[in-house]
């Protein structure tokens, strides 16, 4: 089924939305907000240069973004360095990313202006992320959008981070909203996971960060969404029932 279809029928199914009242859209950071992967790529092969090893290839890292640093240093080198190197790698690595958070990170395309569509229709907007508040916070500030948020929720927010619902629930106390009043968008299995049990709608970006064996189309979003424009569709077609 094309996204078009899936919109369609997002807007004429009344089992999906007939008594949806959006009040609050939650985005995941990295991968569905902003496009963070130039930054994370760099700290990355910084972290392996000063240890003596090559670059990784962005292509091969950036599907594990969403999987955080680790991830990205274990693809990087194939198991092959002891935990106490990993160790190293991983501090040097998140010292030079915290160094420079947004030398290179930007809105993925037309999100700044869908941005600020979402507020001009009353609507709440707020992230939640599994990065932790050491990251999360400088790049909320960086991008000017910290007094914008209506909440923001990192990885160590809350005891337990995505896909466990407790951060999305900590995000709606903290907008004042209710959970099922919430769409939520990601671009990781973990990231609809924790919307859906949490009783949001949920809308997976296409666009993002997926991984190579991803099937997107199996988890049960509400929606798939291959650019942040139809994302504002989405929103649309409920506004208006």
């Amino acid at each position: 089924m094309s996204i078009t279809s899936l919109l369609l029928n997002a807007r004429n199914d009344p089992l999906i939305a007939a008594d949806f009242r959006l009040s609050c859209v939650l985005f995941d950071l990295d991968g569905t907000l902003v496009d963070s992967a130039p930054d994370l790529i760099c700290s990355l092969n910084k972290a392996l240069q000063v240890h003596g090893f090559a670059s990784a290839a962005p292509e091969i890292i950036k599907p594990l973004i969403s999987l955080g640093a680790v991830a990205m240093i274990n693809g990087s080198l194939n198991g092959s360095v002891n935990e106490e190197l990993r160790a190293d790698i991983l501090e040097t690595m998140l010292d030079h990313y915290q160094n420079n958070i947004a030398e290179h990170t930007v809105f993925f395309s037309g999100m700044a202006e869908i941005l600020k569509v979402i507020e001009a229709q009353g609507l709440k907007w707020g992230v939640v992320t599994n990065k932790r508040e050491r990251f999360t916070n400088p790049l909320m500030k960086a991008l000017s959008l910290t007094g914008r948020a209506a909440c923001i929720v990192s990885g160590d927010t809350t005891a337990n981070s995505k896909p466990h619902p407790e951060p999305m629930l900590a995000a709606c106390k903290q907008a004042g909203v209710k959970p099922q009043e919430c769409v939520y968008i990601g671009d990781a299995l973990h990231d609809i996971i924790a919307g859906k049990q949490a009783q949001m709608k949920t809308l997976a970006a296409l666009y993002g960060y997926l991984k190579p064996g991803d099937a997107p189309e199996t988890w049960g979003a509400d929606a798939l969404i291959e650019s942040p424009e139809q994302i504002l569709t989405w929103i649309a077609s409920n506004l208006c029932r």
